[in-house]
């Protein structure tokens, strides 16, 4: 998994958007927003974890309160979010 090029995560306030620049806001005219789970999550991707299962690590590490149940249910939710900025 890898995110398309021309979307982009900036800070905004408390949280996080995610827009597009260039070719991509062809496709995509708008943003997704994300809070900061989210937005480390964006950012493994962006390192190149591109597995649900280097995510779920990831997520686990960082995360003490979290069991893998529930990160692979936060994961699922996370990744449906964005899934206009995955590429196939």
């Amino acid at each position: 998994m890898k995110i398309k090029e021309g979307y982009i995560i900036k800070k905004l306030g408390a949280g996080y958007v995610v827009v597009t620049v260039g070719q991509a806001s062809k496709d995509f005219n708008g943003m997704i927003r994300l809070n900061t789970p989210g937005a480390f999550l964006w950012q493994c991707i962006q390192d190149g974890m591109d597995t649900r299962e280097k995510l779920t690590e990831a997520m686990l590490k960082r995360y003490d309160d979290l069991n893998e149940a529930t990160a692979a249910e936060d994961l699922n939710e996370f990744l449906d979010s964005i899934k206009v900025a995955l590429e196939d």
